[in-house]
């Protein structure tokens, strides 16, 4: 008989677990309380990162961002759009900055390729004229709803069921006080049922301490960082635009169809379920996205947004937080046996954050199924399904 896997939690991370471990042989049931990826991951601005932004303080991610972003661009070619990045550098702060920033990428696999002034313009004619210089790297972007449907629509071809508006309220516990199985509320008959299974994987991001908590006094280094994000009406590059200098505010500029989103700010929150998009902070992602691109002056405001990224806490505020994942055996942590907890991490590490969960639960239950997700593309996203075998269009 398959083993029985249940995902908490439908967003990226979710999605590429159910898939990885439904092509392993798992029997998979994903619960989510809300549509598919109806939290951070329905909120991000969709950039493939190439690993440069990290490439000077954080290399551990900066190389399985690269990694990751060429076997994205394999195995998903079809909600990608492999359009490129530049950082520009605007003034003497930022020209300090360039050769840390050549190192690391060099260091970090990396491919770059400085351009002067003149050139970066005439591949993007909105920059701001008075640049230094530039860096061309192999940036993207990606539909992210997209993104998610199409590791939802493998995940189905493996037998992988996907129970969206399904909150999960609690563990269901064996007598020696391990998991086995969650009770969760179906919204569409407001009843209360059970599903048993053999490891359930806690995949739900910034709530990811909440879902622990059910299991006992399980304290997960999670560190809740909402960001704002702004989106203008005019798709004013084709490239991904980054601000040559350490991490901060403000400091990219990701195209999207005929639009182009600045982002993100960086503040803490207590209250996940609600968290309010901040005019000062609007208007910040507006005063920063005019020093790389001017013409944003001349745009309107097409909307502006919050999502809360789940940064594992280095005890330290904000962008210097790490961007790497962990995953949590917390049989090993906590004594707690059946739940692993898999946090941290991005989009574009999402496949292998995957791996590497799916890897300790095979070893929890000793199981031999190799990994193959690097290598077969994924399905359309057109062919993702519920749990009732509707087709999601």
């Amino acid at each position: 008989m398959k083993p029985h896997a249940i995902v908490i939690g439908a967003g990226f991370t979710g999605v590429a677990v159910a898939y990885d471990l439904a092509q392993r042989g798992f029997e998979v049931t994903v619960l989510e309380r809300g549509p598919l990826v109806n939290g951070t991951s329905g909120r991000t601005h969709g950039l493939l990162h190439s690993g440069a932004r990290y490439a000077v303080d954080d290399q551990e991610s900066a190389i399985e961002c690269i990694d990751e972003n060429l076997i994205l661009r394999k195995i998903v070619p079809q909600v990608i759009e492999p359009n490129g990045g530049l950082f520009i550098a605007l003034n003497e702060s930022d020209m300090a900055y360039r050769d840390s920033f050549i190192r690391g990428c060099v260091e970090c696999h990396i491919p770059i390729e400085e351009l002067n002034p003149k050139q970066a313009l005439e591949i993007e004619p909105h920059l701001n004229p008075n640049l230094i210089t530039a860096f061309r790297v192999p940036d993207g972007t990606f539909d992210p709803l997209r993104l998610a449907m199409a590791f939802g629509a493998s995940a189905n071809t493996h037998g992988a069921r996907f129970k969206l508006f399904c909150e999960m309220i609690d563990f269901i516990f064996n007598g020696k006080g391990n998991i086995t199985g969650v009770k969760y509320t179906d919204r569409s008959d407001n009843h209360v049922k059970e599903l048993k299974a053999e490891i359930v994987i806690n995949a739900a991001g910034v709530w990811a301490g909440e879902i622990a908590g059910h299991a006992g006094t399980i304290d997960l280094p999670i560190k809740p960082t909402p960001g704002v994000m702004v989106t203008y009406d005019q798709r004013l590059c084709d490239r991904v635009i980054n601000r040559l200098d350490e991490p901060g505010d403000g400091d990219i500029i990701v195209p999207q169809r005929q639009m182009i989103t600045v982002g993100t700010t960086s503040f803490d929150a207590d209250n996940l379920d609600y968290i309010p998009v901040f005019e000062d902070q609007v208007k910040l992602m507006f005063d920063r996205g005019c020093e790389l691109i001017p013409e944003i002056r001349n745009t309107k405001e097409r909307g502006a947004f919050m999502a809360s990224r789940p940064l594992l806490d280095s005890r330290t505020k904000g962008h210097s937080l790490t961007r790497t994942f962990k995953c949590f055996d917390h049989k090993e942590t906590d004594n707690v046996d059946g739940l692993v907890t898999i946090t941290g991490g991005k989009a574009t590490t999402m496949r292998l954050m995957a791996e590497k969960t799916a890897d300790i639960v095979c070893q929890k239950l000793g199981l031999n199924f190799p990994c193959q997700t690097s290598e077969i593309p994924v399905l359309s996203y057109r062919r993702f399904r519920i749990a009732n075998n509707q087709e999601v269009l």
